[in-house]
């Protein structure tokens, strides 16, 4: 969906609080920058995005999210280069994923150039809170959910999108130890596991909490059949090396199709990393663990890009992985990073200068 937009209206700060943040201990998500980004649906068409100091926002309690929870969200991040320019990496890839998230939750779909340039123009407006340790990044968390007011079960009929940014530190730190989840399931066939629905994580929480009560961190999660085939880490696609092959399970109604998955995807290719798109049984994992072909397993996602994985356990038993010199995480992950923060060439077209 394209849209011609007239220009953005922009109200800035009467004194940023820059100045009051330690940039030097950034907890994932917690600080937020001076503006943001609102744009509102009504009478059936998105009026023009506004720009405006970071707020709160008052609903009615009859606002449908709080009722039937229509609630969608991607996450990207902005960079900064030693030259002070600041990069984006494949927006257009989180505008197309939005709205076949909106599409699934019956929210109107955003046009590219409200997201795309009400995007710029925040983080333009915003760019010094862009901070550059390593490993820092400025994340931006675009959302919509229903404003529109009703106790009656169905779409509402007016939705806010908005776009807030968060100057953030490593989401994670060092490796994670993971629990094979048998029980409960984060999607079903036909569900809305495909789409970053709030709803979707919100379920997450409890089953994390049961793993983290046995001493782990994360889930993984496993399909809601028979609990037979590997399917995401806790809220990341997940990756598995079998001695020298890379595999990842197919994405379906079940499971994200996730931009850094397809990124470490395509970057294994030009590498010469073999690679498999295939569903992975537990037992196959299993099994290669005991064997030691099982080199890797590691997340993937926005916030940590990778996420190695030093333990799993399954059915009261932890498996270790062996520590790497030369992994295929660390590899990807530095040629993910080189790319977003335009070290290295982008001979894929997926950094974006603002």
């Amino acid at each position: 969906m394209s849209t011609t937009m007239q220009k953005i209206s922009i109200e800035k700060v009467a004194k940023s609080k820059i100045d009051q943040i330690d940039f030097d201990n950034l907890a994932f998500g917690s600080v937020f920058t001076d503006h943001m980004l609102v744009c509102d649906y009504k009478n059936g068409a998105w009026e023009a995005p506004k720009v405006m100091p970071y707020q709160a926002i008052s609903l009615e309690p009859s606002a449908k999210i709080f009722h039937y929870g229509q609630s969608i969200f991607e996450g990207m991040k902005a960079y900064k280069d030693t030259d002070d320019k600041v990069w984006l990496f494949r927006p257009l890839d989180n505008h197309k994923r939005l709205n076949i998230s909106a599409k699934r939750m019956a929210i109107p779909e955003v046009p590219e150039a409200y997201f795309m340039e009400g995007l710029k123009a925040l983080v333009n407006l915003d760019k010094d809170w862009i901070p550059q340790k390593d490993g820092s990044s400025l994340y931006i968390r675009p959302f919509i959910f229903a404003s529109g007011k009703g106790f009656h079960a169905s779409p509402a009929n007016e939705y806010k999108f908005i776009i807030c940014l968060a100057p953030s530190g490593s989401y994670f730190s060092g490796k994670v130890k993971v629990l094979i989840e048998e029980t409960y399931s984060r999607s079903a066939n036909g569900g809305v596991g495909y789409a970053k629905a709030g709803g979707n994580y919100a379920g997450q929480f409890y089953p994390t909490q049961l793993a983290a009560e046995k001493g782990y961190s994360q889930v993984i999660w496993t399909d809601d059949n028979n609990h037979e085939f590997i399917e995401e880490a806790g809220a990341m696609n997940i990756f598995v090396r079998i001695n020298d092959t890379l595999i990842t399970g197919p994405t379906s109604d079940r499971i994200l199709d996730g931009i850094t998955r397809k990124s470490i995807l395509q970057i294994a290719e030009d590498e010469g990393i073999a690679t498999e798109v295939r569903k992975i049984t537990v037992s196959e994992v299993v099994e290669a663990a005991k064997n030691g072909s099982l080199k890797e397993m590691f997340g993937a996602g926005t916030a940590a890009v990778i996420s190695p994985i030093s333990t799993f356990g399954f059915r009261d038993v932890d498996y270790d992985l062996p520590e790497l010199t030369e992994s295929f995480a660390t590899r990807l992950k530095k040629r993910i990073t080189d790319i977003q923060f335009n070290r290295a060439e982008d001979p894929f077209g997926w950094r974006m200068g603002i």
